[in-house]
């Protein structure tokens, strides 16, 4: 038996395995708090209260199968700078991985560290955590001097958990100082933002062990044994871990509060001009490519909260097949962008609206809008010599048919609803704490529940709307949001 935690952004998620068989389930919400235009941030004090949370109801629901449990894996948000001093005390709030107050700081970094896309593959982005700590450093000076470690968001939680800080190479590839084809800390990287290598947690691949379940939670939570901690995975590569995407090709599409179009790679393969990202995989000796953006599910939770409409009362409204496309457009850019454009100040918003433009068009046009958005991160892969065939669904917002066969549509390729989408993340590291534990790496594909094939004319329809959706990005970049961003 193995459990996975998957440390996310609006919520904390247990998962109890045995074999590949889900015997329970457990989360509880996080809030995000954001003082200011812009910024993005937690308390590592909520994580820890909600995975107590998950703990608790699990050994009051199924105390035998908790107790069973031989190791623990970890999934996490990426990219969050955790940062603590001398006395492992949190020094501020977490700066999550949404977070865009460091634009400035990405533009330096990438002037005094030259060597930054060849060696990290990626371009600076205000989401990845080295321009965070930069920032910390120009506006927080006393804090940066106190800094004596800093850590990703489940590396803390490892820490509270084990007393270890180990750190796996997926998660730390969202960092901006890992050499990520040579799979350790780079000192020149880190050089470059004032930290050196006394500062990370050491690294280790997520499917060996790194560290054990402190004595106090053992006898809290009545494990037989203490369970040993794999090295675990950035949320991404937990839910390749999830879905067997383990091998060169395999594919998966996220549709969760960020949106991800994946791609396991045989080798480091980077292409950092066109925003894609090129990150090591969980899963030793291979590699992964990623095109992000940063409001996917979230766009519709927003719609939600605008109309008063649950999602679920807003997706009903829609036909299962649209007839697509719809008479406005919306562009998801409410926290910036990724891929391709690596702009983290530009905004959304809806275009084309007129006086007969009604809630349902609305609704279907924030659903295309993010499904335009991973056709660009489509797009940018291709350009990089990686061609997606088909690709399995992950996220809450997989869930939606209506979703999904718009996805297929503009895609233009054949998409998979698997089983236990929704719980990909925790569900990986699960599996990761079975390797760990030495039950072996074989993921395993789960079943699939059922398959979108786009449609031919609908597919002709979208690509045209697509060529003429993609102006909006330059329109929204020559309107200032209402808010600057702070320096």
């Amino acid at each position: 038996m193995t459990l996975g935690l998957d440390l996310g952004t609006s919520s904390i998620k247990a998962l109890l395995l045995d074999g590949d068989r889900t015997v329970a389930t457990a989360s509880a919400p996080l809030t995000v708090q954001r003082p200011r235009p812009g910024w993005s941030e937690q308390s590592p004090q909520q994580w820890w209260s909600a995975t107590t949370h998950c703990l608790d109801e699990l050994a009051t629901r199924h105390p035998r199968e908790l107790a069973a449990v031989c190791a623990i894996g970890l999934s996490g948000q990426m990219h969050g700078a955790t940062l603590l001093d001398a006395n492992h005390e949190v020094l501020r709030p977490c700066i999550l991985w949404d977070d865009g107050r460091s634009g400035r700081q990405c533009e330096a970094l990438e002037v005094s560290a030259p060597q930054l896309r060849r060696v990290t593959g990626n371009p600076a982005m205000a989401g990845f955590t080295a321009p965070k700590l930069m920032w910390v450093r120009a506006h927080e000076p006393a804090l940066f001097a106190r800094i004596a470690k800093v850590l990703l968001p489940k590396a803390w939680l490892r820490w509270k958990l084990s007393g270890e800080f180990a750190e796996d190479m997926s998660d730390a590839s969202g960092t901006l100082w890992l050499d990520v084809a040579a799979r350790r800390w780079s000192p020149d990287m880190l050089a470059a933002c004032g930290l050196d290598e006394t500062q990370m947690p050491r690294l280790v691949e997520g499917t060996a062990p790194a560290g054990v379940l402190r004595r106090e939670w053992v006898d809290r939570w009545g494990f037989e044994t203490a369970p040993v901690l794999a090295g675990g995975a950035g949320d991404n590569a937990a839910g390749a871990v999830g879905v067997g995407a383990v091998r060169d090709g395999d594919a998966f599409l996220s549709l969760g509060t960020s949106g991800v179009l994946w791609a396991t790679t045989a080798g480091f393969a980077p292409a950092a001009d066109r925003g894609v990202h090129a990150f090591c995989h969980a899963v030793p000796g291979l590699w992964h490519q990623m095109g992000v953006q940063l409001s996917a599910a979230a766009s519709l939770g927003w719609w939600a909260r605008v109309t008063g409409q649950s999602e679920a009362q807003l997706l009903a409204e829609l036909r299962i097949a649209t007839e697509g496309p719809a008479s406005c457009w919306f562009a998801p850019y409410l926290a910036g962008d990724r891929t391709p454009h690596n702009d983290s100040s530009v905004r959304g918003g809806f275009m084309g609206l007129s006086a007969d433009t009604d809630r349902r068009a609305m609704t279907q046009a924030v659903l295309e809008g993010v499904a335009y958005a991973f056709r660009d991160a489509k797009d940018a892969l291709a350009s990089a010599g990686t061609h997606i065939r088909t690709a399995d669904l992950l996220g809450g917002g997989a869930r939606s048919a209506q979703w999904s066969q718009i996805l297929a549509d503009v895609l233009g390729i054949p998409l998979h609803q698997i089983e236990d989408a929704e719980h990909g993340c925790a569900l990986g590291a699960a599996r990761l704490a079975r390797a760990a534990a030495g039950g072996g790496d074989d993921f395993a594909k789960p079943r699939r529940l059922r398959s979108f094939e786009p449609d031919r004319e609908r597919r002709r329809r979208y690509e045209e709307s697509h060529r003429r959706w993609q102006s909006l990005y330059a329109l929204a970049r020559q309107v200032p949001a209402a808010q600057t961003l702070a320096a």
